[in-house]
């Protein structure tokens, strides 16, 4: 199972998409958002989008497919968690509607960063891009809006994809077994892929229920994550919306 390709199928990134980022001083890239608001949006074809439907795709399409360009998904959401985390060790203050965000520019993590998918496996021995797929169901499940009908339909549409059969199998079994938040949290390998996986959830939805409010909060407890860094994953969510 190719574990990165079934990740950027999941948000939409497709082979279209594969063009070189804008790049800063060859570290880091710089956009309207910091990875092209790979936190915002969902290419109308991913997965994700038809787990959330089409009122709530609509409002997110190509944001997120063109912000992980170049990177692959799991890169760009552990750049993004990187950035968040070293605000939060920095001591920096979180960004406010009013203010302008404390830094505009991802930087790759280095070589060895627990925020490289492949520098550790989640808890579960499997690459971490697969519990970043679980984490993002789950939290589209949150607010329970898929029914039985809309499971058959995604499960059709799954079908018609480019994957093989050990990706689609993977892909069934989450959508028809949602995992459960502890789950979820259990797959955590360190505070690095807590702070991760949080963000995964975090960018997947746009937390305008009470059950999908209730659901982070959960999260962010089950994983252990102190306060003020929940602040920066947020604050970082928010910017690439």
């Amino acid at each position: 199972m190719d574990a990165q390709r079934l990740l950027e199928q999941f948000i939409g990134l497709t082979p279209s998409n594969n063009a070189e980022p804008k790049t800063q001083d060859n570290r880091g890239l710089r956009s309207g958002g910091a990875l092209g608001g790979v936190a915002g949006g969902l290419a109308a074809g991913g997965l994700l989008g038809m787990l959330l439907g089409n009122k709530k795709a609509r409002k997110k399409v190509g944001k997120l497919a063109g912000g992980v360009v170049g990177y692959g998904g799991a890169a760009a959401l552990g750049a993004l968690g990187y950035r968040a985390y070293q605000n939060w060790q920095a001591g920096e203050q979180t960004s406010t509607v009013d203010s302008p965000p404390v830094s505009m520019t991802v930087q790759a993590p280095p070589k060895g960063s627990r925020f490289l998918p492949e520098t550790a496996p989640a808890s579960d021995g499997r690459p971490f891009e697969l519990a970043l797929i679980m984490a993002m169901i789950a939290a589209a499940n949150a607010d329970g809006h898929i029914g039985p009908e809309e499971q058959r339909t995604i499960f059709d549409q799954v079908g018609q994809l480019a994957l093989d059969a050990e990706e689609k199998s993977f892909v069934f079994d989450a959508l028809g077994n949602p995992p459960s938040l502890q789950d979820i949290a259990s797959l955590a390998s360190g505070p690095e892929q807590a702070a991760e996986i949080y963000l995964a959830s975090r960018l997947a939805i746009d937390p305008d229920h009470p059950a999908e409010l209730a659901y982070l909060d959960a999260l962010a407890s089950r994983l252990s994550l102190p306060s003020d860094l929940v602040a920066h994953l947020e604050s970082q969510a928010v910017q690439e919306a």
